[in-house]
């Protein structure tokens, strides 16, 4: 699968085989480390909604028809390097393909300029549990729609590990107000311990008019919506809508589309955003990083966290698809370094 010469041989890793199926157990071979590049020892990679996205052959900025490992960041530890000392923790993102090798894996490759050095003191699986999903609800809030204190925030699949993020983040951001939606009534009584105001329960076969007069009940006019599943929550959201109230969507769990009035938007003078971390170079991250991170060691922000091996994968994976309430975060088993050597 990799090029001749491996640094390291036989490694176990997760392979998708092809688009739209489930990965495997397998072994790869690391071809030797070029420089600019880092070999990592991976302690915790994170499973991401982006991961199986990919997968499925259906993303709009990749698709791979040959074998590959999934895996789009992990912290792990520096065993070479030109650029980091060895032992040293790091964060990694990966943009895999059948020729770059994901973090599914017990080593991966990194492009030095993809890593950073994690603070002291930090747990290296918390750590790995709020790099991509936490980039997802911090930099949407603070920079995508500029959130400001004494705002009403409205989080729409708030129980998801990103929507959980985003309540907490906005709460530690002093908005006035926060208040999520999503559909798990015990996970939503959950975000009431560590942020949320107030909650609402999404009901099936319900019109966007209805959810909109249960949301207003709580919320009043809303200053920052921030969307994680699009569809009719977004439009019940635009109803709730503060005039220039600011509106990010990250996800689309609920539709690929959504009703926007025209006129609606225009009266209320509206402004909405899209966010993709994907987009976002790591160099542009590392401040978000570093204030997620630092609300980790100061016990600010909680993430429901399940560690699953290598071999648990396919079902954890099957339990993404289904939008879990807690992050899965692969702990590859590690082999005996002077064997692949």
């Amino acid at each position: 699968m990799l090029s001749e010469g491996a640094l390291v041989h036989d490694l176990p890793a997760a392979i998708i085989d092809r688009p739209g199926v489930e990965p495997r157990t397998g072994s790869i071979d690391l071809p030797p480390r070029e420089p600019g590049q880092t070999l990592l020892s991976v302690a915790a990679a994170p499973l991401n909604p982006l991961d199986l996205l990919i997968a499925s052959g259906d993303f709009h900025s990749a698709r791979h028809e040959e074998p590959y490992v999934p895996g789009s960041e992990c912290v792990g530890t520096v065993l070479e390097s030109d650029s980091y000392p060895v032992g040293s923790i790091v964060y990694a993102e990966l943009h895999v393909s059948p020729q770059a090798p994901g973090a599914f894996a017990t080593h991966v490759l990194v492009d030095d300029h993809n890593i950073t050095t994690l603070p002291a003191g930090i747990d290296p699986v918390q750590a790995a549990a709020v790099g991509n999903s936490g980039i997802a609800a911090y930099l949407p809030l603070v920079h995508t729609v500029g959130l400001r204190a004494g705002e009403t925030v409205l989080v729409l699949g708030a129980t998801g590990a990103v929507g959980q993020l985003a309540v907490q983040i906005a709460h530690l951001l002093s908005a006035g107000r926060v208040v999520g939606v999503a559909r798990d009534r015990a996970a939503l009584e959950r975000l009431l311990t560590i942020g949320a105001d107030a909650v609402v329960e999404l009901r099936a076969n319900e019109k966007a008019e209805q959810l909109a007069e249960r949301i207003r009940a709580v919320s009043g006019p809303v200053d920052v919506v921030f969307d994680g599943i699009y569809g009719l929550p977004l439009e019940a959201a635009l109803h709730v809508a503060a005039p220039r109230a600011r509106l990010v969507n990250v996800g689309n769990l609920a539709g690929p589309t959504a009703g926007i009035p025209a006129g609606l938007l225009r009266g209320k003078q509206l402004t909405i955003s899209g966010f993709a971390g994907i987009h976002v170079p790591v160099t542009e991250k590392q401040a978000a990083l570093g204030w997620l991170w630092n609300a980790i060691i100061a016990a600010e922000l909680e993430v429901a966290i399940t560690t699953v091996t290598l071999e648990d994968l396919p079902q954890a994976w099957r339990a993404q698809a289904a939008s879990p309430h807690t992050k899965y975060i692969v702990v590859p088993k590690q082999p005996d370094e002077s064997e692949n050597r």
